[in-house]
């Protein structure tokens, strides 16, 4: 007879009772063994699947898959999860709890490999398929994002822009010539272009007028670049980007000046140079 086995995950435990399971021969209790790491395995991820994944952690995962890209660049196959640490300033115990969030990663002995991990993390935040992204506002920072082209190297394609000024509709943005929409007609344009993250680059007054246009066209991911709070509905989540609030977050340390040393200084790391080419390019 069996009793009750344990399937653990990282915050529950969940039994499954077995009680009147006969075992009459090693092949029958190999095959009922192995029925039962099956449905652990299922019901691990339905587990995962109704857990909170707090915003902090996907966050982080977005940092690791970064660093992972530079590690990859720089022709690195495996890495440790404290050697992922030490090399980008960040917690390894906290890189296992995030990772074990959503499965079982690295080989004992060896750690991580880079590209399967990397190849994940794309999967878990969804950039293993690409996104159109529409912009509000050709302005001055709506025209430099159409232009910016690290958005589709991450996944990312800018397909339109929108603007209810009369001189700048129908004209083309950027070396993807990206055209200049008229913000009337941005329900239609969303639909033709498969439109599914909107980027909000207009002035605070008219931020919740052209939120309420994007949702009625059905877009469920909006990145706010207005100075205003902006109220969803359920089911839609904004990202907003206040580039005041961080200038005044940096005033706020260059009127404490903080003694700060480097002590032990290192060589530059491989990744770290892949880095530096990339900023001289800009």
């Amino acid at each position: 007879m069996l009793g009750q086995r344990e399937i653990k995950n990282e915050t529950q435990t969940t039994k499954i009772n077995v009680q009147g399971i006969k075992v009459k021969d090693r092949v029958t209790l190999d095959f009922e063994l192995g029925t039962l790491n099956l449905f652990g395995a299922i019901l691990r991820k339905q587990i995962m699947k109704s857990e909170k994944i707090s915003e902090l952690t996907t966050n982080r995962l977005s940092v690791y898959l970064r660093c992972l890209n530079l590690l990859a660049a720089a022709g690195i196959k495996t890495i440790s999860s404290q050697a992922l640490a030490d090399q980008f300033n960040l917690n390894s115990a906290q890189i296992r709890k995030d990772l074990a969030y959503f499965g079982e990663f690295g080989k004992r002995g060896v750690g991580y490999f880079v590209e399967d991990l990397r190849n994940y993390i794309k999967g878990i935040l969804g950039l293993d398929v690409a996104h159109r992204v529409g912009i509000i506002g050709a302005g001055n920072l709506g025209t430099a994002l159409a232009k910016y082209t690290g958005f589709k190297e991450s996944g990312f394609d800018v397909v339109a822009l929108f603007d209810n000024d009369k001189t700048k509709i129908n004209q083309r943005i950027g070396q993807n010539e990206i055209i200049i929409h008229d913000v009337k007609k941005m329900a239609r344009v969303i639909k033709d272009e498969n439109i599914d993250v909107i980027v909000i680059a207009v002035p605070a007054r008219v931020a919740q007028s052209v939120l309420n246009q994007a949702m009625s066209a059905g877009i469920k991911a909006v990145l706010n670049f207005a100075p205003v709070r902006l109220h969803a509905r359920l089911g839609v989540k904004i990202k907003s980007v206040d580039l005041t609030i961080s200038l005044e977050s940096l005033s706020y340390f260059l009127a404490r000046p903080q003694i700060t040393c480097v002590t032990n200084p290192r060589s530059i790391l491989p990744y770290e140079e892949i880095a530096q080419r990339e900023e001289q390019k800009l």
